[in-house]
């Protein structure tokens, strides 16, 4: 098998796992309820990308930034299967119109940080836990 063969069928890029960020979400036994998140794709991290980057103008210069709490927000709604983020129920229930709040309202700002992690981990940015498996091989 030639090496291009390799990348004419990769493994499936999309991942899911499930992770537990809190244990203030209980089940009816009293267990932890787990989030599944998901791994994105290339293309939808330039949609968000794109979707969070405003046009600023700057010693009389337009430049384009990166609104880093908005590509968060929308990398964490996007990404997370379950609960959904974008759900009528969970925004009236919250009492948001726009689903990019819910997360902020749902959770703990460590809460906040453990899913974002997981999936910026399951979506290849965080490359030290591989480099860390390989050390240890």
């Amino acid at each position: 098998m030639s090496r291009l063969s390799a990348f004419l069928h990769p493994v499936t890029t999309q991942m899911e796992e499930e992770i537990v960020v809190s244990s203030r979400f209980l089940d009816e036994k009293g267990n932890p309820v787990p989030f599944k998140v998901r791994s994105l794709t290339q293309e939808e991290n330039d949609a968000l990308t794109k979707q969070s980057t405003r046009r600023i103008k700057m010693d009389g210069l337009i430049q384009d930034r990166l609104d880093n709490v908005e590509y968060t927000r929308r990398l964490v709604v996007a990404a997370t299967v379950d609960p959904d983020f974008s759900s009528k129920e969970l925004c009236d229930g919250l009492g948001v119109v726009d689903p990019l709040l819910v997360p902020g309202k749902l959770l703990l700002p460590g809460e906040y940080r453990k899913l974002c992690n997981k999936i910026m981990e399951l979506s290849g940015f965080d490359e030290t836990g591989a480099e860390e498996a390989e050390a240890k091989n």
